[in-house]
C-alpha cells in the first residue's frame, strides 16, 4: 500500500492561516495590549529605574540629584539597627500570617462551605471587615485598644473583670501582637473567600465516596480536601507573605512604628526616611531592597510550588 507524505495530513481539518493573516492577527494582539504595555511601562518600569537612580545620591527631593554617594545609601541601610527591627517584625507578621492566620481562615471555610446552618449569614459577616478601608480599621482599632477604660473598649472589660488597663498601643512587648490582631481581623475574611472559591471546585462525590468506604471527617479533610486545595493555599500563602513585606497603612495610622520602633515594618521605616525626613535618596535605597525581598520571594516560591495541581486530571 502506498503511504501518504509525511507533510500530507488528511484529519488536520483547519486550514492554515496564510501569511498576511497571521500578520493581522499580531498586529491586533498587539493594539489591544499596547494599552495595558503602556500602563505598565510607566506606573511600574519606570519607577524602579528611577528609584535605582535616586537610591544613588543623597537627594532631599528638592532640586536636581547633585551628590552622588554610589552604593553608600544600601550600606548604612544594613548597619542600621531600625531597619534590621523592621525586618525581623515583618518576619515575625508572616510566621504569624502562615500559623494562624491562614489556618484559621482554611478551618472557617471548610466549616461555613458546607453543611453549616446559617453559612450565609456567616461569609458575610467574616467577609465585611475587607470590604473597609485599612484607615478605618486602624482607627477602629484604636479606639478599641484605647488606655483610657472609659474609652477604650478592652481595657473597660479588664477594668470590669478586676484586671489593670493595658496599653495595648504603648506596651513594646505586645504592641506587635495588637497590630497583627487587627491586621488578621481585616484580611481573615479574604483569605477565607479565597478557600471557599477552592472548595467549590471539589466535587462532592470524592468525598461521598470516601466516607462510604469509612473515612471520618479528619481523613477526609487531610486526605481529600486538603491536597485538592493545593493551588488555592499557594495563592493565599503568597499573598499573604508579599502583603506582610508591604505592610504600611494600618500600622502607620495605628504607631508609626513605634513605641521606640517597637512595630517598625520595611514600609513605614521607607517612608519615615522618604516623606518624613525628605532623605528620599536613602528611601529609594530602601525601596529597592523591598523589590529586591519580594522579587526574590517570588522567584524562590514559584519554583518551589512548580508541581501539577490535583485538580487537573479531575
Amino acid at each position: 500500500m502506498q503511504q501518504l507524505p509525511a507533510s500530507s495530513n488528511i484529519f488536520n481539518l483547519k486550514p492554515a492561516k496564510s501569511g498576511p493573516r497571521r500578520l493581522k492577527d499580531a498586529i491586533l494582539i498587539a493594539l489591544f495590549l499596547l494599552p495595558a504595555l503602556i500602563l505598565f511601562l510607566l506606573f511600574v518600569v519606570y519607577p524602579i529605574f528611577r528609584s535605582i537612580y535616586f537610591s544613588m545620591f543623597d537627594w532631599n527631593g528638592l532640586g536636581p540629584a547633585t551628590d552622588f554617594v554610589g552604593l553608600d545609601n544600601f550600606k548604612t541601610i544594613l548597619t542600621d539597627k531600625v531597619f534590621i527591627k523592621a525586618l525581623w517584625n515583618a518576619l515575625l507578621i508572616i510566621v504569624f500570617s502562615l500559623g494562624l492566620q491562614l489556618p484559621m481562615a482554611l478551618g472557617l471555610a471548610v466549616m461555613v462551605g458546607r453543611s453549616l446552618p446559617g453559612r450565609a449569614l456567616f461569609r458575610t459577616i467574616f467577609f465585611m471587615p475587607y470590604v473597609l478601608s485599612e484607615v478605618n480599621v486602624a482607627i477602629m482599632w484604636m479606639l478599641l485598644y484605647n488606655a483610657d477604660p472609659d474609652r477604650g473598649l478592652l481595657n473597660a472589660i479588664m477594668v470590669g473583670l478586676g484586671l489593670e488597663p493595658v496599653a495595648w498601643l504603648g506596651n513594646m512587648s505586645i504592641v506587635l501582637v495588637a497590630v497583627f490582631v487587627a491586621l488578621t481581623w481585616k484580611y481573615f475574611g479574604f483569605h477565607m473567600l479565597l478557600y471557599l472559591a477552592g472548595l467549590q471546585n471539589i466535587p462532592l462525590e470524592l468525598e461521598e465516596a470516601a466516607r462510604i468506604d469509612g473515612a471520618n471527617s479528619f481523613q477526609n479533610f487531610f486526605y481529600i480536601t486538603l491536597p485538592l486545595l493545593g493551588s488555592t493555599i499557594k495563592t493565599s500563602v503568597y499573598m499573604s507573605v508579599l502583603g506582610s513585606i508591604q505592610q504600611f497603612i494600618l500600622v502607620w495610622i495605628m504607631t508609626k512604628g513605634g513605641p521606640v520602633n517597637a512595630s517598625e515594618t520595611l514600609a513605614t521605616y521607607m517612608y519615615r526616611f522618604g516623606f518624613v525626613r525628605f532623605e528620599l535618596g536613602y528611601g529609594s535605597a530602601v525601596a529597592i531592597y523591598m523589590f529586591l525581598l519580594c522579587l526574590i520571594f517570588s522567584l524562590i516560591y514559584q519554583r518551589l510550588t512548580r508541581q501539577p495541581d490535583y485538580l487537573t486530571g479531575l
